[in-house]
């Protein structure tokens, strides 16, 4: 089924959201310490490093190459769905440089405060968070200063809505991205105001597209307007 789809259609527009990759100091590398970053370190010391910049430096240019070459070496895509000299060049990447993978499966760290701010834009002080698989007693309301001040901790995966249903943020397992549904005008203008960068699903854009290289994974707002594979930024 198409992203856009989704809750029986009744959002404008879908925004894939990418998961930055992960800057950390020389002393949170792989190189010093053989170990992925928690969550703590990653919001004191981390930065984002775009995947338009991870595109440049292994060569593969376009972020559905990208997502491929993340879900073969995390396992997720295996045999010919596999992109294995992809999954070399990030590899290669990654130890050459004081970056590690972006988060999967789970709300971005370095992220987390720009979803907040999407709610605080809306003018809402609280979120519903929906959990990945819901019990009745499970999904709760969320303030979000709170969130912002640490006294709460920020939900690790499924759903965030906002309390009218107007939008959702929501991501999965074995995923890179997190989906942004809701008015294309408020979700251009966060996404924008804030430097998501990501692209805008089109009708027939799914899950799996990393398995596009062209049309449905073209980012279309990012810092650097990274163009993919012959598909025009728009």
């Amino acid at each position: 089924m198409p992203l856009i789809e989704a809750y029986e259609g009744r959002f404008e527009a879908v925004f894939v959201i990418l998961h930055p990759f992960i800057r950390v100091p020389e002393s949170l590398a792989w190189t010093a310490t053989r170990r992925y970053p928690t969550d703590a370190e990653i919001i004191a010391h981390g930065s984002r490093c775009a995947w338009a910049e991870a595109g440049r430096q292994t060569g593969l240019n376009s972020c559905a190459r990208l997502n491929q070459a993340l879900l073969t070496a995390t396992g997720s895509l295996i045999g010919d769905l596999a992109d294995v000299k992809g999954k070399s060049a990030l590899q290669g990447f990654l130890l050459a440089e004081p970056i590690w993978m972006p988060a999967q499966g789970r709300f971005e760290p370095l992220l987390q405060r720009d979803l907040l701010q999407v709610f605080f834009s809306a003018g809402w002080d609280r979120m519903i968070h929906v959990p990945d698989l819901p019990e009745p007693d499970s999904v709760a309301s969320l303030p979000i200063f709170d969130l912002k001040e640490g006294l709460v901790a920020f939900p690790t995966g499924g759903t965030l809505l906002a309390p009218d249903q107007s939008f959702l943020l929501t991501v999965d397992w074995d995923s890179f991205f997190t989906l942004f549904y809701g008015p294309r005008s408020f979700i251009e203008e966060m996404a924008r105001g804030l430097n998501l960068e990501g692209f805008f699903a089109t009708a027939n854009t799914d899950h799996a597209w990393f398995n596009y290289s062209m049309g449905c994974a073209t980012v279309t707002l990012s810092p650097e307007h990274w163009q993919t594979a012959g598909a025009a930024s728009k």
